[in-house]
């Protein structure tokens, strides 16, 4: 007879035995993700627009390898540690102002590259252009979250820089370095929304569901059938395109009637909760008819409202 659990005991038995995070790997992410990108957009509606987030990308992977920023000392970690608290907090405090000469190599990268509309080359003037304590500001609004950007065309590569960063970061910690939050739904090594989640493949990650940070992309684990907004675990339905993918489905709330994404790596091994949470609009559009609202943004796509 095969025993059924419920959600309760399955996060009991999860949590003393299952990886609880994934950090990234510096060595391949963006590299991986720009790839990802490069792909998507063939044929795609929004080809031009993936195929720019690919030069991002590649930009990204290229800057992070140069980058090394100081860890937290240890007694600073302990202590995040010890009290649920994210170990590089992106609110909250000064910023190192080393992740402005990331932001320089991206808005080199991008607006010197051929082929894309004078818009792309204006958004990167712009950038160029502005101060250090209006830069820091936008960093700010983009970091809370805020839909309501100055300027939506840059937000991706003041974003992108944010992410190389806290990459930076993320990728050298260990697991002992980071403790979890009281909150779930909260980036253990940054303080972030998760983008989307993902359910892996490959020991010891393989069938087990982790959120993933659009900032830091550090991936924690959450068990399944369970909203990872509010937490609830009756009213959770799956949503997915006719026709589409098996590895993309969008998983909605009853009870605070949000959603995120969740994919499948065993349906599509490539899959990038960033770059294809991005090309799956067509299902945000469809959530949103059926009245669900998104529970957090993609870091890559901003535009004011109204």
């Amino acid at each position: 007879m095969q025993r059924i659990l419920e959600p309760g005991q399955i996060e009991a038995l999860a949590s003393r035995s299952v990886p609880r995070l994934r950090l990234p790997d510096r060595s391949r992410l963006f590299a991986a993700r720009a790839e990802r990108f490069r792909e998507l957009s063939r044929g795609h509606a929004l080809e031009g627009y993936l195929k720019l987030l690919a030069v991002l990308a590649a930009a990204q992977h290229s800057a992070l390898q140069r980058l090394d920023v100081p860890l937290p000392d240890v007694a600073l970690r302990s202590a995040a540690r010890a009290h649920g608290m994210p170990v590089v907090p992106a609110l909250g405090g000064p910023r190192p102002v080393g992740w402005r000469g990331v932001l320089e190599e991206l808005r080199t990268a991008v607006g010197g590259t051929a082929g894309f509309p004078p818009a792309v080359a204006a958004a990167c003037d712009r950038l160029a252009a502005l101060d250090p304590r209006e830069l820091e500001a936008n960093a700010d609004r983009l970091l809370a979250g805020d839909l309501e950007v100055s300027d939506p065309a840059a937000a991706p590569i003041v974003m992108g820089a944010l992410q190389v960063y806290w990459v930076s970061f993320a990728g050298r910690l260990t697991p002992d370095d980071i403790g979890l939050p009281e909150s779930k739904g909260v980036c253990p090594v940054c303080g972030t929304l998760p983008v989307a989640s993902v359910v892996r493949t490959g020991a010891p990650y393989a069938g087990y569901r982790y959120l993933h940070c659009g900032l830091c992309a550090t991936e924690w684990h959450r068990v399944r059938v369970e909203c990872t907004q509010c937490g609830a675990t009756r009213g959770i339905a799956y949503h997915s395109i006719e026709g589409g993918s098996a590895a993309i489905r969008a998983e909605s709330c009853d009870s605070c009637h949000s959603y995120r994404k969740i994919f499948y790596q065993e349906h599509d091994p490539g899959v990038d909760p960033v770059a294809d949470d991005l090309a799956s609009v067509t299902l945000d559009l469809l959530l949103a008819e059926a009245g669900f609202h998104r529970a957090s943004s993609n870091p890559l796509l901003w535009q004011n409202r109204g």
